[in-house]
């Protein structure tokens, strides 16, 4: 008899917990459920956690590296130097603090007189953490501390370039350059898709007829021609920061037709449903309805679509870069690093170039594992299991 009241009793606590389940479903709000479906996603998640880390390090990418990335000759007697990989033990012993070897450069008859880099295994250099470094401006505060540094001379996680410069440091100041480049280019597109897309899907007609062969003749304009035209157009008397602009007001002004496309084709489905027409019977504006009833019933999608959008800005930024049409030196970007591993003795000798192109492919890959998530989450509806 005991067995028999524990199992009904079992039951009737999994049917609770059912009823439960299926209320907290059916009254659960569309972010709820978005991120629910959205968690169950492995790839999105790990995308998520990456593509956080990645962001976070580029905004406080000057706490997190040891140099300033504009500055040459960081390290005069390593320029083109390999990777310095910190260690806690060698054949001399066990150290409890990280330590790198000394690098030192000679002439030697050997080499007809040529610069010689020798590592020299008996002076150890000892990493220290938070030590005060090169001054930098963090959210509009002033700081000189760094995550870590050395005790004597420079250390180069990544190596240096033909400059002496850190690749390091460059690397993470250039994934904040390329992501605010993104960023703004994505705000730019977002602000003209809702609203050329938003008023040709309300109105219709004539007005929608219009603005379609607009977007139309946009997306047919060839993005390599315009921007070589551009390149000729910017003036080499431009500073960095206003060639950083320009570029990201180019970038948003050719991204807006698909998503443009894309919120006049909710619109079109939806402007004669009922409760549109009864706030029009209210006497609500247009403006109103498009931006408090309609945009909102399409706001997942929008959300998906924007972070769809960023790695093709990304990606956008970094072929201009790339080819010499966008962002140049100074200015730390993925694509302007990238520009160094175009030679060949660069794959012959310098391979840590490279590391730049790990970090470029990883945040595309985030952005892409992200927007597939949030794609297949935007309608939680579909799948009665979430």
């Amino acid at each position: 008899m005991s067995d028999m009241s524990t199992d009904k009793t079992t039951d009737k606590t999994d049917a609770n917990v059912d009823q439960k389940l299926k209320e907290a479903y059916f009254t659960a709000s569309q972010g709820q459920l978005i991120w629910t479906r959205f968690k169950r996603n492995r790839s999105a998640m790990a995308g998520a956690i990456v593509l956080l880390a990645l962001i976070l390090s580029g905004l406080f990418a000057p706490f997190l590296t040891p140099y300033n990335p504009t500055i040459a000759g960081r390290d005069k007697g390593y320029e083109n130097g390999a990777p310095q990989i910190p260690k806690f033990w060698d054949e001399n012993g066990f150290s409890i603090v990280p330590f790198i070897y000394t690098s030192e450069r000679q002439r030697s008859i050997k080499t007809n007189f040529r610069w010689v880099t020798t590592i020299n295994r008996e002076k150890r250099r000892f990493m220290t953490f938070l030590p005060h470094g090169d001054p930098y401006t963090l959210f509009g505060l002033h700081f000189d501390r760094h995550l870590f540094g050395v005790d004597k001379g420079k250390i180069h996680l990544f190596g240096t370039d033909f400059a002496g410069k850190d690749i390091f440091s460059r690397t993470f100041h250039a994934i904040n350059t390329s992501m605010a480049v993104g960023t703004i280019g994505v705000l730019i597109a977002f602000v003209m898709a809702l609203i050329i897309g938003g008023v040709s899907g309300y109105y219709g007609g004539w007005i929608d007829s219009v603005l379609q062969m607009i977007t139309d003749a946009i997306r047919t304009v060839p993005a390599i021609p315009l921007f070589m035209a551009l390149a000729a157009f910017i003036p080499d008397t431009w500073s960095s920061e206003m060639r950083f602009f320009f570029i990201s007001i180019i970038l948003g002004f050719i991204g807006w037709p698909t998503l443009a496309r894309r919120v006049r084709t909710h619109l079109l489905s939806e402007r004669n449903q009922e409760y549109v027409l009864a706030a029009q019977l209210c006497g609500a504006s247009a403006s109103h309805i498009i931006r408090k009833h309609l945009l909102p019933s399409f706001t997942s999608y929008i959300i998906v679509d924007l972070v769809i959008s960023f790695p093709y800005m990304v990606l956008s930024e970094t072929a201009l870069s790339f080819i010499g049409l966008g962002l140049k030196d100074p200015v730390n970007s993925l694509g302007v690093m990238l520009q160094n591993v175009t030679k060949a003795d660069v794959l012959l000798n310098y391979q840590w170039y490279f590391i730049p192109v790990i970090f470029f492919i990883t945040l595309v890959l985030a952005f892409v594992f992200v927007g597939d998530g949030l794609r297949d989450a935007a309608d939680p509806y579909s799948d009665s299991k979430t």
